[in-house]
């Protein structure tokens, strides 16, 4: 070989290299692909559900988690899944008081609260990085004047409270708005946290944005549960034995033997549950 076949062969070598992917899609990341594609498909689903009246018993003082999930993603509420109670500041509460408290309690944003509990606003981390930059690019202008005046420094964000800071309305939802619209609304508000209000407008609890899909996404254990236990046995009168179901990230799969009169039938079913992704018929019509 000369020393241009060497040359040739050797750019043909690294453009080989460059064409082939550096690294594979990690199993973590393709799932979440998977779990935003079936949220997606969850909230298309009930683009029309609308807030139901509010119930005679009402969360009160602290956020309850209902264990019995109901049927359906549309009937499914915020009572149903607040887990966690909120810490709220109230408006006089300084700016290195709230700095503080979300750092310690790793908090995006923290409701700002009345005597009684009411939430009147919100306290986000951009509201006090913006504020901390404005208040250190003044005190570089006013620094050596207050030096040569002899002048104390107040401290960075003196006078700042809560109040001053929190941005209004802050966004809230009642134990019974639907979890569909509470979802709906925080994507549109790009939100990382919704705080959970009483019929009198008091703190009860919070709810994250994870929190929200994670419970219009179901796991594959429960979408195989619902296929067999309601579609098969209580809706087809099937015999659970005769079909064998598997549900991998969304994908149905259904093998067995079965009439040929129920194939249609029971794929149409499965297919309409608000997780599925993909039915994947592998049945055999007798």
């Amino acid at each position: 070989m000369n020393d241009r076949d060497a040359r040739e062969a050797g750019a043909a070598s690294v453009e080989a290299r460059r064409s082939v992917p550096t690294a594979a899609p990690k199993p973590a990341e393709e799932s979440r692909q998977n779990m935003m594609v079936r949220y997606l498909q969850a909230m298309a689903s009930h683009a029309h559900t609308e807030e139901p009246s509010p119930p005679a018993r009402t969360m009160t003082g602290t956020a309850r988690h209902d264990v019995t999930r109901p049927a359906t993603i549309a009937d499914l509420q915020i009572s149903h899944i607040a887990k966690r109670t909120a810490t709220g500041v109230a408006p006089d509460t300084p700016f290195a008081d709230v700095a503080r408290m979300l750092a310690r309690e790793q908090l995006g944003a923290v409701p700002v609260v009345d005597a009684d509990r009411r939430v009147v606003g919100v306290v986000a981390e951009s509201d006090l990085l913006a504020r901390a930059v404005a208040l250190t690019s003044a005190d570089e202008h006013t620094g050596a004047l207050d030096k040569l005046l002899g002048r104390r420094s107040r401290g960075l964000g003196a006078g700042v409270t809560a109040a001053t800071l929190m941005s209004t309305p802050a966004l809230t939802v009642h134990p019974w708005t639907p979890v569909v619209e509470a979802a709906r609304t925080a994507a549109r508000s790009r939100i990382r946290q919704v705080y959970v209000i009483d019929h009198k407008g008091r703190l009860v609890g919070v709810v994250s944005r994870s929190e929200l899909l994670h419970a219009l996404v179901r796991d594959d254990a429960a979408i195989r549960a619902e296929v067999i236990s309601h579609v098969l046995r209580d809706e087809l009168k099937i015999d659970p034995g005769s079909v064998h179901v598997q549900v991998q990230h969304g994908v149905v799969v259904l093998t067995g033997s079965l009439d040929v009169d129920l194939v249609p039938r029971l794929t149409d079913a499965v297919a309409h549950i608000p997780d599925v992704l993909e039915v994947a018929d592998h049945l055999t019509a007798v």
